[in-house]
């Protein structure tokens, strides 16, 4: 993909390949939410859910149970896919993210070199610390609902997007 990219109109999307292909997963449970402080790599310091790049060979569940056992010492069970992220960015980087719920974990989340764990109530989402698509998805997933959704960013700024429910 070219460098500076700046909308969705200016991506061909048929034909568009990621870069890489990573996994979100957040377990809910009793009211609250698992999220994590990032200590490294893409979004280092922001809040988000616990995941990562997929492994060659690797399925999306796969992915993200091994990265939510790696990142928080926890095992997620009874996981739900429920959405599909692409993300481009302008300087040319690009991801495709499954995005996925898990009803429980086993274990004790704790802290590892990677993140900080956080369980927030549901109605205490800290949007303004986590990456600016996470208001717009994250509330669908809450409600248990398919979502696919398509953005730009440059660097934080999140300069377009589109998401459907499926």
């Amino acid at each position: 993909m070219e460098p500076g990219i700046t909308s969705l109109a200016a991506i061909d999307w048929p034909t568009w390949t990621p870069v890489d292909r990573a996994t979100l997963l957040f377990v809910v449970r009793d009211g609250q939410i698992l999220l994590i402080r990032k200590k490294r790599g893409l979004g280092a310091g922001k809040i988000n859910g616990p995941g990562g790049r997929m492994d060659p060979g690797e399925t999306p569940r796969q992915c993200a149970i091994r990265e939510v056992e790696e990142e928080l010492m926890v095992t997620p069970m009874g996981l739900s896919q429920r959405g599909e992220l692409l993300f481009q960015f302008a300087d040319g980087y690009s991801i495709y993210v499954y995005v996925f719920t898990a009803t429980d974990c086993h274990g004790e989340a704790r802290e590892t070199e990677e993140a900080i764990p956080l369980w927030t109530d549901l109605d205490a989402i800290p949007y303004e610390e986590m990456w600016a698509d996470d208001e717009i998805w994250l509330p669908l997933m809450l409600e248990g609902k398919h979502f696919n959704g398509r953005f730009v960013f440059d660097g934080d700024a999140m300069l377009d997007h589109d998401v459907v429910v499926s």
